[in-house]
């Protein structure tokens, strides 16, 4: 029996009144929503508004600005009364959120001035709506749900803008049997765009990460009265400088609740194994703010230990909260914040190394102290000697071992400690060190922490899709002898293989790479040797692209304290640095020399950190396509020793070469840069391994999998090697060929179109859509053999894919924009369900530059003696997803254009910018002639429109809403022309992703 949306909605609805929640089925309008909100409001401020002043109230409150209405929910505000006296009030019990009302309303429909919505079920807290659910039939898409939020949301007028539906902080999305949830957002951080950058959106999972996905138990769970008032009040954070909602993980939350409930209990200490890339720092940020909190606690200390991770971390928490902690310059700042009453300063930042300044008595700034008769640093902390002190350790596994740690316990005997790691000490990866020449009895992070709090390990969040899995390749050099694991091979086959495979490791450039080495000396190498042998590619293959090479490692530190603090965790470079410092040196000013050539920069020895900084934010701002971040600012490979292997994310960078022998948590970490997820195009971590080390792999998968046994964990961890994935392709292609057939149509690109019914085009987007998938899983292997690319071709020849690719793209947009229509014209079930991949039709090769050189040299060919045709061409741009909106155009033009024509690439860009504007006008003054309109006036109407979304963000549904042309009312001709001019503007803003500055711009 099928479970229809009017089912699921009674089921829910039946639990949610076993969890005492109120049914409330007279609130069904907005009028009755408000009336409601009003008593509630009401009784917990105890006073009676009049009339007149209610509708302010509401005007006050209510905000188009998320972020602002978010504010307003969490905070004591404030309200002027008719005769002139303050109210100050709140919109929810805050100090217990288990105290307010809990109502259940659901089929609410809001009118506005535009916007006709029903909403499933909404869930209000003392009559304030904070959560709505929508509710579809099994076997929807969840995200095509979401992305119907998303349409709600963005039409003009909707009542999540005008209403009290503004404090929505939650949706939540289920079938039945899968239930996700996200955050509100304003449009900026809500959205499913072209480039699939989505809102972030959670499944529920119990402590020991198990799914919660169906409806009733997730309700039971997630939804029960004090654990979402927790949710919203303590477990949503917002980002003050990004103006956004952001959600915790359930894991995130256990291992909050733990910390917290340890401290309430004074049981000791404890560590968190949550896996690199988890959102540790957010982790660690609510715990500490919670605790701000507590009476019982003096202060909360949280300890990174490098000084770039002393920044990193200061910044990621004055993102979360505005100026929540500041900067400690120096060891005295950090004695002055830890004495001081003021409690902006109960949390603090800082590294260890300050810590342990502070507390060594003979460190020179003490001493220095003490010979000028002045406290030592350790006597002026004496006062919180017995105070309860939290410190909570960022990668708890690092400097914690030894003289550091030993002078914290020893000096606050009632601090309790607490470290996150992702990557824990065992007995088998754990290595002995002495204190004071006696061996260490603090040997394992178990040993230094007491006990494991909770974990979410590589495994958890790899079956979770919050981090990638890996693909590995060992690479194998061409010879008789096959070199054995750890052994080094020539840094010039080294360099062959990476120029030979790194546009497939990296989507042809659409991401970038570390090359990890052994040494500050190979890395020196590595560097020259990559110049040289780049020059001779480019003789011998004219059209190579050279590689943009960084290479970054610490300078000597010659007593300079920054740089001796960042060298702290990078035992290989500080020992390199011993050796020959002058050699060293120049190297790097070498390096830093031919940086500042490439990228316009003036980077100095002196100022290393700048250097180091401006490298990392390149890596992190590898932007796609190009016209977000044009490639000669890009960095395609970073050379590096020690340096961010380790603390280091970028979801723009997925392919780690190494030259350098790895293991236990070191190879994890340093393969743990690459498996950060962004999109479809980025389906896994690729690691191209020239040491042989698979055995120091699987140990190490092995050690970190959490429990499971060693195949097992191999199957989780690492992708399928390339033979399964070809069978699997062959898979797809043969469901593909059997569909068309059973159509009546044989399987090629140009049968595409003959396709009868929509719910036969949508059948056809999903099975291509999967042969593509597996095609880009296939593209970036960098272990792919002569045989297998044969294979491969076989299955799916090129032209037969982009003719694929062509008729995927002009289907998806037909049947797209059917999506989210009104009830009178609702698509089929098969097309309302559709979830479009634009992403993985986009080539990162082919942008707009690229295509303005091809049609250039199609114009200088021979008649008769192409290369590439003009239908071969065309075929191309239509293939490509970041042309939908030109596709139709650029066609056009290429069919003006003749073969031995002999037009320059200049000459060819300035005739298809004269052709779109010809073309444009001439489309306008249609549409103005139609609506009998002066041109000049819609020309300018138009102009204002683009501006405004161009420079200011807006977006196009909001401005089309008020019209400025005159109407004193809203009317069909109006309308009509809103629906004409809808695509031409979609289409003028569009384009600028693609072609760069738009003639307006210009």
């Amino acid at each position: 029996m099928k479970v229809s949306e009017r089912n699921l909605e009674d089921e829910l609805i039946e639990k949610l009144e076993g969890l005492k929640y109120v049914y409330r089925a007279d609130i069904c309008d907005r009028y009755s929503l408000e009336q409601n909100f009003r008593e509630k409001f009401e009784a917990l401020n105890r006073v009676s508004l009049t009339d007149s002043e209610f509708p302010r109230l509401l005007e006050e409150i209510v905000s188009p600005d998320v972020f602002t209405a978010a504010r307003t929910l969490r905070e004591r505000n404030s309200f002027t009364r008719d005769d002139g006296t303050p109210l100050n009030y709140t919109l929810v019990n805050l100090k217990d959120w288990c105290k307010n009302t809990f109502e259940v309303v659901n089929q609410l429909r809001i009118n506005t001035d535009y916007s006709h919505h029903r909403y499933d079920v909404l869930l209000l807290i003392n009559g304030v709506p904070c959560v709505q659910i929508e509710l579809k039939t099994l076997g929807i898409s969840p995200r095509r749900a979401m992305e119907q939020i998303v349409e709600y949301k963005n039409d003009p007028g909707n009542g999540y803008t005008k209403t009290l539906l503004c404090f929505l902080q939650l949706f939540i999305v289920s079938n039945r049997d899968s239930t996700y949830y996200f955050a509100n957002n304003n449009a900026r951080h809500f959205a499913f765009n072209q480039d699939e950058r989505f809102l972030p959106v959670y499944q529920f999972a119990a402590e020991d990460n198990k799914k919660i996905t169906h409806l009733v138990s997730f309700a039971e769970t997630f939804l029960a009265k004090c654990t979402l008032g927790q949710t919203i009040n303590r477990y949503m954070v917002l980002i003050a400088s990004e103006q956004k909602l952001m959600m915790m993980r359930p894991y995130q939350v256990y291992a909050v609740k733990h910390i917290v409930d340890c401290i309430h209990q004074n049981c000791g200490n404890g560590y968190i194994w949550h896996t690199t890339g988890s959102g540790k720092t957010l982790t660690s940020f609510k715990a500490s703010t919670l605790l701000k909190d507590n009476p019982d606690i003096e202060k909360c200390l949280f300890v990174v230990d490098r000084k770039d991770l002393d920044r990193q971390t200061r910044e990621e928490f004055n993102k979360f909260q505005e100026g929540c902690v500041e900067e400690n310059t120096n060891t005295g700042a950090l004695v002055r914040r830890l004495l001081s009453d003021d409690y902006a300063d109960k949390v603090i930042v800082t590294t260890i190394q300050k810590l342990g300044l502070a507390l060594d008595e003979n460190s020179k700034r003490n001493k220095q102290r003490k010979n000028n008769d002045l406290q030592t640093y350790k006597e002026q902390l004496e006062p919180l000697r017995d105070k309860r002190i939290v410190f909570i350790f960022d990668e708890c596994h690092r400097s914690q071992f030894g003289e550091n740690h030993k002078a914290i316990k020893e000096f606050f005997p009632q601090a309790q400690l607490f470290g996150f790691t992702g990557t824990p000490i065992f007995e088998e990866n754990a290595s002995r060190v002495k204190i004071e020449d006696q061996q260490a009895s603090m040997q394992t992070t178990e040993e230094l922490f007491q006990k494991q709090l909770h974990a979410y390990t590589i495994t958890h969040a790899i079956e979770d899709g919050n981090v990638l899995r890996f693909h590995v390749d060992y690479f194998k050099p061409k010879g008789d002898k096959p070199p054995k694991p750890g052994e080094a091979i020539a840094k010039r086959a080294v360099i062959e293989a990476i120029l030979t495979k790194h546009n497939a490791a990296t989507g042809q450039r659409r991401f970038n790479a570390l090359l990890a080495t052994a040494s500050i000396n190979d890395a020196i190498e590595y560097h020259a040797l990559f110049k040289t042998m780049q020059v001779e590619k480019q003789a011998a293959e004219p059209d190579f692209q050279p590689l943009n090479i960084a290479c970054v490692f610490s300078p000597p530190a010659e007593g300079d304290a920054d740089v001796k603090q960042i060298q702290e965790d990078l035992p290989q470079e500080k020992e390199d640095n011993a050796v020959e410092p002058e050699k060293k040196k120049a190297a790097l000013k070498s390096i830093l020399a031919d940086y500042n050539a490439r990228y316009g920069g003036n980077h100095t020895l002196g100022e290393f950190d700048l250097y180091y900084q401006d490298v990392q934010k390149r890596i992190k701002d590898q932007q796609w396509p190009n016209a977000d971040f044009p490639h000669a600012q890009k960095i395609d490979i970073t050379i590096v020793v020690d340096m961010l292997l380790t603390g280091f994310d970028s979801k723009f960078l997925n392919t780690l070469y190494v030259d350098k022998n790895l293991k236990h948590h070191g190879l994890i970490q340093a393969f743990s840069r690459t498996n950060r997820v962004l999109n479809g195009t980025k389906p896994y971590g690729n690691i191209l391994d020239f040491r042989q080390q698979r055995d120091a792999v699987d140990a190490a998968i092995a050690l970190f999998s959490g429990g499971q046994a060693g195949e097992k964990a191999r199957e989780i961890w690492l992708v399928d090697k390339a033979p399964v994935v070809i069978q699997k392709l062959d898979a797809a292609v043969q469901k593909l060929d059997a569909f068309m057939k059973s159509q009546g149509l044989a399987t090629a690109p140009e049968a595409v179109p003959n396709l009868k019914g929509d719910d036969a085009r949508a059948a056809f987007i999903n099975h291509f859509k999967e042969v593509q998938r597996l095609k880009t899983q296939l593209d970036q292997y960098t272990d792919l053999t002569e045989d297998n690319a044969a294979t491969i071709e076989h299955i799916l020849p090129k032209e037969n894919l982009l003719g694929f690719r062509g008729a995927y793209l002009e289907t998806a947009q037909r049947l797209k924009a059917q999506q989210g229509k009104g009830s009178d014209k609702r698509a089929p079930h098969d097309v309302d369900q559709l979830d479009f991949e634009f992403v993985l039709f986009a080539s990162a090769l082919i942008d707009y530059d690229y295509i303005m050189g091809l049609i250039s040299r199609f114009s200088q060919q021979t008649p008769g003696k192409q290369k590439m045709s003009r239908e071969q061409l065309i075929g191309l741009i239509q293939s490509d997803a970041k042309f939908m909106n030109e596709r139709e155009d650029i066609a056009a033009y290429i069919a003006t254009l003749k073969a031995g024509e002999g037009l320059s690439e200049k000459a060819i860009r300035d005739g298809y910018t004269r052709f779109k504007a010809e073309k444009d006008a001439a489309e306008l003054a249609a549409i103005a002639a139609e609506h009998n309109l002066a041109t000049a006036a819609l020309q300018s109407f138009v102009d204002g429109i683009l501006q405004r979304m161009i420079f200011d963000g807006e977006q196009l549904s909001d401005l089309m809403a008020p019209l400025e042309l005159g109407w004193k009312a809203r009317t069909q001709a109006e309308l009509a022309l809103m629906e004409d001019l809808h695509p031409l503007l979609t289409k003028r803003a569009q384009g600028r992703d693609i072609s760069g500055l738009s003639a307006y711009e210009q």
